[in-house]
């Protein structure tokens, strides 16, 4: 399949804190959504590095990625990254269900919870005639070869004229690119170009694009989109993973909120695909009542710590890989995680430091729905002060298996169990805009206990 690609900041291709106790047993990562770009954004100050993760799927001849950027940057400045990076970030902050077991209320000795299974899981028009850079308002600033990747820095002073020269040049852009393109060449702002260097590429053993990165200085805390709508056909989605220094990252110019989580759900949502379902309706859902005007805070934690795990925090060589510069110390020089005693094969998780203070890396997930009418700004940023911990977990609780005459405290329980699905339906229900008949019988609900007439009783002679 042929798609011509056109990005900005990100390679588009058409397009309650608290400390949580549980079990980690599924996860609803990135690749759930179609058509959706993920890009690492580190800052520091006025210092900037960003990763584009390329999911195109076309002939890598016809790949182009354009990119605003403040100022021109040296070949040192640019650097093709790791596809692992994205990945581990994405299992590390994934939203995620945790399982709790209900204790037999006609045991006479303290809930004990399972602390030793965990599950992880881990088209283009004719070309005109050629016409020449400085007719056309273009100047080629600097060129690079880097990795698998042709790179040219661009000035422009007309918007037309940048469109002409890039689809003169052999870049599969979209038609009528000019209109995105214009509010940056307001700006003064450069253009990031790249394609592939199809013998560089082959030499790499690759069979996908790996990501850009580039790292510059700007006053300005902002990820351009408005160039990677100009060839959708439809909404698009955004997973952007924030890593910054001191606290919680959200938008100055939209509405960050976060998503609803911490919530009891129906246990069947562990099943097979029933939890990445659940995900990708209920995200459509809250979505469509802001009326894809929002940005979702999916995740916001300390990177030395999570609690439950999806997957271990990034390591310092590792989150140096994803562009975070203060980070210095390798692997070899961190501390090693020691096994538990008498159990020589389970590594503890990772705790939170003592003693406070400033910790080295937040990560900060943000999720976004958008259009060219509902998101016609670029994403500004701001680094918070919050550091309150917050994650997208949904709680599974199973009932005790007990008969009824169990004991005194058997029908008081489970007619609380009953009580609670029926609250995890409904839950269930609303977050999704689910059918919540259809809900019910999913779960296999015990019958509701018959009742007595409203009005027995009423004169005395009831049962």
């Amino acid at each position: 399949m042929k798609r011509p690609l056109i990005a900005a900041a990100l390679a588009l291709s058409t397009a309650a804190a608290q400390a949580f106790c549980g079990f980690y047993v599924g996860k609803a990562d990135a690749q759930l959504f179609n058509e959706a770009s993920q890009v690492i954004v580190v800052r520091d100050g006025d210092k900037t590095v960003v990763s584009m993760l390329n999911d195109y799927q076309g002939e890598l001849k016809e790949f182009a990625v354009v990119v605003p950027v403040p100022s021109v940057l040296q070949k040192g400045q640019i650097n093709v990254g790791d596809k692992k990076i994205f990945d581990r970030l994405d299992a590390y902050s994934a939203p995620r269900l945790a399982e709790y077991y209900d204790s037999n209320p006609c045991e006479r000795r303290a809930y004990e919870m399972r602390k030793d299974a965990v599950a992880m899981s881990a088209p283009m028009p004719a070309a005109a005639a050629p016409q020449s850079s400085k007719a056309l308002g273009v100047t080629v600033e600097a060129s690079y070869t880097v990795g698998e990747y042709d790179i040219v820095i661009l000035s422009a002073t007309q918007s037309d004229g940048l469109e002409t020269w890039l689809k003169q040049s052999g870049y599969r852009i979209p038609a009528n690119s000019a209109r995105a393109l214009t509010p940056y060449i307001r700006q003064n702002m450069k253009f990031f170009v790249a394609k592939v260097n199809l013998a560089e590429q082959a030499k790499t053993g690759f069979q996908m694009l790996r990501p850009l990165q580039f790292a510059y200085e700007s006053e300005k805390f902002m990820l351009p989109i408005r160039l990677g709508m100009a060839n959708a056909k439809g909404p698009q989605d955004l997973i952007a993973y924030m890593l910054t220094r001191n606290g919680r990252v959200e938008t100055s110019n939209y509405r960050t909120i976060k998503l609803p989580a911490n919530m009891d759900l129906p246990v069947f949502l562990k099943q097979g695909d029933e939890f990445r379902n659940f995900y990708k309706a209920m995200f459509g859902e809250q979505a469509k009542k802001e009326g894809l005007r929002a940005v979702f805070t999916e995740y916001f934690w300390d990177m030395s710590w999570c609690d439950p795990c999806a997957a271990d925090p990034l390591s310092p060589d590792e989150l140096r890989k994803a562009g975070v510069f203060w980070v210095n110390r390798s692997d070899a020089d961190a501390p090693q995680p020691v096994p538990l005693p008498g159990r020589p094969g389970i590594l503890p998780r990772p705790m939170p430091p003592m003693g406070g203070g400033a910790q080295p890396v937040m990560l900060t997930r943000l999720h976004v729905r958008y259009t060219p009418e509902t998101f016609p700004e670029d994403l500004m940023f701001q680094e918070t002060k919050d550091r309150q911990n917050f994650q997208t977990r949904y709680v599974l609780r199973h009932p005790a298996k007990v008969e009824p005459e169990a004991c005194a405290e058997a029908k008081p329980y489970l007619e609380s169990v009953r009580k609670r699905q029926e609250q995890e339906a409904q839950q269930l229900a609303t977050l999704t805009g689910g059918d919540i008949n259809a809900i019910r019988k999913k779960m296999v609900l015990p019958p509701a206990p018959p009742q007595k007439p409203w009005w027995d009783g009423l004169w005395g002679n009831g049962k």
